[in-house]
């Protein structure tokens, strides 16, 4: 019986605290979260990467079920940056805003006529005279016209048209670009530059400058700029020889703007300097439209001899001839009878001011007509030398020249 009893209290002992330790397991296990939850946001799969590089998991408390989220972060806006300066597009500030004046009603036209380019000449005209309230630039021309095709547009007859409803003050020309095409030439189509084809078109350059001229209103002829494709320019200048001859033999100008599109070479250019100078972009990609400050660079070659036509100065005034002056024929110098200045002298008349002979220029002498100096810079003839100057080589020695009442010798007196 004692034995029993003691085997009964050691069994208790022992077992007591593994009794303790259940329940307090028991009682953790209830507050832990289940597997799938502990491991919740860090289950991934394993690749080779993790075995170099180990990646860096948000440590996750067993213990607590919702973890605490950060803050989200601020969003920075950033500036936008600006495009980066390439060749020809190049930052530069923004032009102000041209104002426009409104015209007077008796304001003198300029009629505009050609086919595109002529119309991007007409806006940079526009440009030029908008604060001009006595000057309007009228934009008549017809983007797909020219020479070639007078069954869509003939410009001899709609130019007279045009300048009887308009009535204006000068009439400027500028066409070309649409006329590298075959023509009809009574039953036969030509090919571009061919003999026929040059024959016919210079005729009908000829008959537009005619029927211009014919309305006494003075005009200009403005030429064709360089294009993209080394064939298109090569006709261009062509076409600038036929329209110089055209508007010189009807009594008119031609605007040569070909410089201000080519470089130093003469080879097209897509951007180059505008009117001041800065450089911009001055063609299109397709190297036949002009941008916007390309139109106005058309304008800056037409601006000074329109200014001529029309009587303005370079300071914007318009000069009154009166009407007493008798007005003087093209080529003649008229001069006023009371003048109390310089009478301005024509470069191309060199014979006005005696530009034929040099200042103090010395008569040559009669037997040989020319100078020492040209004999010695083409000839290699030196003049002779007086006596008794070290290169006098004469032999026997010339005697040298003395002064009437002088003594020829050198001995020192005492």
């Amino acid at each position: 019986m004692a034995s029993s009893r003691l085997s009964r209290k050691l069994a208790l002992r022992l077992t007591m605290p593994l009794v303790a330790v259940a329940v307090a397991l028991t009682a953790i296990a209830s507050t832990m979260p289940s597997p799938a939850v502990a491991q919740e946001g860090i289950l991934r799969r394993w690749s080779l990467r993790d075995l170099f590089m180990p990646r860096r998991e948000p440590r996750v408390d067993p213990y607590i079920l919702e973890q605490p989220q950060g803050q989200p972060r601020k969003k920075i806006r950033k500036t936008p940056r600006k495009p980066k300066a390439t060749v020809g597009n190049v930052s530069r500030p923004a032009e102000p805003a041209v104002p426009v004046i409104e015209k007077a009603a008796d304001a003198r036209v300029v009629l505009v006529i050609g086919d595109f380019l002529g119309g991007g000449l007409a806006e940079g005209l526009g440009t030029v005279f908008a604060e001009n309230a006595k000057i309007r630039v009228i934009d008549r021309t017809n983007g797909s016209s020219g020479f070639v095709r007078e069954d869509h547009y003939n410009w001899p007859e709609q130019a007279k048209a045009l300048i009887e409803q308009e009535k204006p003050a000068a009439v400027i020309v500028m066409m070309g670009s649409n006329d590298r095409q075959q023509m009809r030439v009574a039953d036969n189509r030509e090919p571009p530059m061919s003999p026929g084809w040059t024959k016919e078109y210079t005729a009908r350059t000829e008959k537009l400058a005619k029927a211009i001229a014919e309305t006494k209103v003075p005009f200009l002829w403005v030429g064709m700029p360089a294009f993209k494709s080394s064939k298109m320019s090569t006709d261009m200048l062509a076409f600038n020889d036929i329209y110089r001859a055209a508007t010189e033999a009807a009594g008119s100008e031609f605007v040569d703007v070909w410089d201000g599109f080519v470089d130093e070479n003469g080879a097209f250019v897509t951007s180059g300097p505008d009117i001041n100078g800065q450089p911009v972009r001055l063609r299109s990609d397709d190297g036949i439209n002009v941008t916007r400050a390309g139109k106005r660079k058309l304008a800056f070659f037409a601006e000074k001899p329109l200014n001529k036509l029309l009587g303005i100065t370079p300071q914007g005034t318009e000069t009154v001839v009166p009407a007493s002056l008798p007005q003087a024929t093209p080529g003649e110098l008229n001069v006023p009878v009371n003048i109390d200045r310089t009478v301005p002298v024509s470069l191309s008349d060199p014979e006005l001011d005696g530009g034929t002979e040099l200042m103090g220029a010395q008569a040559a002498p009669k037997g040989d007509p020319r100078s020492p100096g040209e004999k010695l810079a083409v000839q290699g003839i030196a003049p002779a030398a007086p006596p008794g100057r070290a290169d006098d080589f004469s032999w026997p020695p010339k005697p040298l020249p003395t002064a009437q009442g002088t003594e020829t010798t050198t001995a020192i007196k005492r």
